[in-house]
This record gives structure tokens, sequence and C-alpha cells, in this order.
């Protein structure tokens, strides 16, 4: 695997960072979590599969202590606390990096590590707010509708953050150096969308949110119901595939111009969508280069035939679907660590500590002194 080989330390946190961590554990790295010592349990972990995880008290000295001596032989930190944490508890980059000098601090937050809002609290709505972005997910002048929580937490931050930790790695191969990596989910989602500011001059964007040819303002770029209550994604926007689109509809290329009476353009659209199932309009459309596909729902988007032909998903050990690694690499690809079940709670605690050079007598005092917890059933 590719990053087979590369120790990672992740500093658990909400979603964004788990799912970076679970990128470089996908793709071969060992990648160990370490959780709070009064967090034995969290509901919302649904991404330590395939992870190694040890429990610190990192209050007190001797907690401090073990981390750094994690951190003296591993390749990567992802620290995942607001600006100011790592450095209050004496695990500061300017630290860890004078005792590990290859180590890259990669350091994941809403609004970066320095300016402004650097200490302002925010969620995925907030960032993509603050980048500029949000702005753009509006129609006629209402509010903004809030998307889920893709672009900012998972786009903007843990997939950019993952392309920062390999440009280090890939710079380390060359300096021997590590470095700081300083992934705002703020900057990273205007980052995502370079080509959105960069193509603001365009016919395509001047008019309103929700009026241009790209944000659902034309009948050809648009999504329709069906008959069943599902929906269809039309993406025609070249006139070849317009005119195939219209073939499928069985409308007239004279009467239905692209781009001429858009509006009563788009009602006849919609009462044609609405005259036939999902099934039937997919069954119509596999046979027309339309840009025309069914909108799949996320809970059977396994079943479809293009999933199924590439493996796109695989079905977990509670029967939830997940998406396999990607990119896809024809010689070293990912697996996905969500095969592997969820560590328990200071699982890989005794294990860690043994590899770092303690004994069973230490690891037994750190234990009884509440610096560290470890599931004692998981003993080597």
């Amino acid at each position: 695997m590719a990053l087979k080989g590369i120790k990672v330390i992740e500093m658990m946190g909400l979603a964004p960072g788990p799912f970076c961590g679970t990128v470089l554990a996908d793709f071969g790295a060992t990648v160990t979590v370490i959780q709070k010592i009064n967090l034995l349990s969290n509901v919302f972990d649904v991404m330590s599969n395939g992870k190694q995880t040890i429990n610190i008290n990192l209050k007190t000295d001797k907690g401090v202590e073990i981390l750094k001596k994690m951190c003296s032989s591993s390749d990567i930190l992802l620290d995942t606390y607001r600006p100011g944490v790592m450095e209050k508890l004496g695990l500061g980059p300017d630290v860890l990096l004078k005792d590990n000098p290859r180590l890259i601090y990669a350091r994941l937050s809403g609004f970066g590590q320095k300016g402004y809002f650097k200490n302002k609290a925010g969620h995925d709505i907030n960032y993509v707010a603050m980048s500029g972005i949000l702005s753009l997910f509006s129609k006629n002048k209402q509010p903004p509708f809030v998307p889920v929580n893709i672009v900012a937490d998972f786009a903007g931050g843990s997939l950019l953050c993952v392309v920062g930790i390999l440009l280090a790695l890939l710079e380390r191969s060359k300096s021997g150096k590590g470095q700081v990596i300083d992934c705002s989910m703020t900057e990273g989602t205007a980052y995502l969308g370079t080509w959105l500011f960069k193509s603001r001059k365009l016919p395509i964007w001047l008019g309103e949110p929700g009026t241009n040819m790209l944000d659902g303002g034309v009948p050809f770029y648009s999504t329709y119901k069906t008959k069943d209550g599902k929906f269809m994604a039309v993406g025609a926007l070249e006139p070849q595939f317009y005119k195939n689109l219209l073939k499928g509809l069985q409308l007239s290329e004279v009467e239905y111009k692209q781009g001429v009476n858009p509006e009563s353009c788009k009602m006849k659209f919609q009462e044609i969508f609405l005259s036939k199932t999902q099934e039937e309009w997919c069954k119509i459309f596999d046979k027309l280069d339309a840009c025309v596909t069914p909108v799949l729902n996320i809970d059977n988007v396994d079943t479809h035939d293009c999933s199924r032909s590439r493996n796109s998903f695989y079905r977990d050990n509670d029967n939830f679907i997940v998406p396999e690694p990607s990119p896809k690499l024809s010689r070293t690809p990912g697996i996905s660590s969500g095969r592997k079940p969820l560590p328990k709670a200071g699982e890989n605690t005794i294990q860690i500590l043994l590899e770092l050079g303690y004994s069973y007598l230490e690891i037994e005092e750190l234990i009884s002194g509440g610096f560290i917890y470890a599931n004692k059933k998981s003993k080597l």
C-alpha cells in the first residue's frame, strides 16, 4: 500500500480530523488515535475502524511525556484541537519538531492558526459562509439553503489536509525535514471554489444566484421529480446532449429550442418527468447520451449497475453502505479501514506502550495512577 510504514498520530476530534486519518489509514498508514482518559465511549466515533486507540490523561506530566515519546518516532501528528490548545499542553510544533525534525505537524481547524477568527467557534455552515461559497446556494434572493456538512468539513478540511500531508511527505523525501501544515477549513473551501471565483466574469454567472446555467437557473441543468416520488438529474448543457434530452422526452427541437422561454420549458419538463417512474426514465436514457441520470438514494446507491460494475461500495458488518477508497491505484490500491471493527476504548494502550519501551510494571503504575486507561482484555 502506498503509505505502508507511515506512522500517524491523530488527536481525536470531530468528523473532519477522523476522516483525514481514515484516508491515510485506507492507503496503508498506521494511525493511532489519542483519546481522552475520560472518553471511554463516543457514539459519534464512526471512523476509528482500522486504527489503534490509546487513552491518555494529557492534563498530567506523565500523560504528556507518553505522547511526546510517541511523536518522537512518528511521521505525522494530526492536530484537530482549537489553536493554542496543544501549546498549552506543552505539545506545540516548536517542542515536538525539536525532538523529531522529520515530524509533519498537520493542524486542521475552522479558521486557521492565525488571524482575526482563529479562536472563534464554528461548524461547516460557518466556514462555507465565510469562504464566500455559501452565497451561491440561493435562489430568488431567498436565504442560502444549508448544504450537508461535506463542503467545508470533508472537502475543504479533511481532503485538503491530506493533500498538505502528502505534499509535506514528498518534500521531506528530498530535504529530510518535517514542517507545520496550517489547514483552515474556511480557506480550503474557498480554494475548492477557485474556478467559481475566477469565472465570475463569464456569461454563465451574470445573473443572481439561482438564475444561472450551473445553479439551477436553466431547465436543461436541473433535477425533476418522477411519478414514483424519486428524481432525475439533467445536465444536458451541450447542444448534442440537449438534442438527446428532447428525444427522450419526445419533444420537438423546433418548439423547445435550448435557452428559449426557459420558464415554460421547465414547466413542460416537470410535467413530462412526472408521467413516468424513475426506473422507466432510466431505461429510456440508458440508451441516449443526454447527461440524464437518476438521483440515487444514499441508502441503496450500491445496487445501481454503475456502482456494482466498479465495486464502488460494500456493506459493513452492520449492513451499512461504505464507499471504497478513491482514487483507485493500479499497483498500491487502498483497502477500506471500515471493514475492520471499531476498536474499544484503550484497546491498544498496552501494546503501544510496550512498543515504546515501557515495562509491564511501569504500565501498571501508569494505569493505577490514572495517567492512562487500558482495556486489559486486549493485553498482549
